[in-house]
């Protein structure tokens, strides 16, 4: 019986390569904005920050245009997509909305 010759050989069909283990070993490249230290301070910061929008008056919109950021800045900012936002922008809403605050 000739079962298998009636079908494809489909592994011969597969785009996938096989990767060399010292390649899948490799840490991925290094990129400024995901410094340690850097991240820390962001996240550190953007704690405050979000505890600050929250007891205070003003609205989204209001710190965005404040701050002169886009809308999306601080949505991003209050579901915790750190990655979107850089220190200077966080020190910024910060100063925003604590304006005799020292931001850290």
């Amino acid at each position: 019986m000739m079962w298998r010759s009636s079908f494809p050989h489909w592994s011969n069909m597969s785009t996938a390569r096989p990767i060399p283990s010292a390649e899948r070993s490799e840490p991925p490249p290094s990129c400024p904005d995901l410094d340690v230290r850097d991240l820390e301070k962001r996240t550190r910061l953007m704690r405050i920050v979000t505890r600050l929008i929250a007891v205070s008056d003003l609205g989204s919109r209001d710190i965005a245009r404040r701050a002169g950021l886009p809308v999306q800045k601080i949505s991003d900012l209050l579901s915790g997509r750190l990655e979107h936002l850089s220190l200077d922008e966080l020190r910024l809403v910060y100063r925003t909305i604590d304006p005799d605050g020292a931001p850290h």
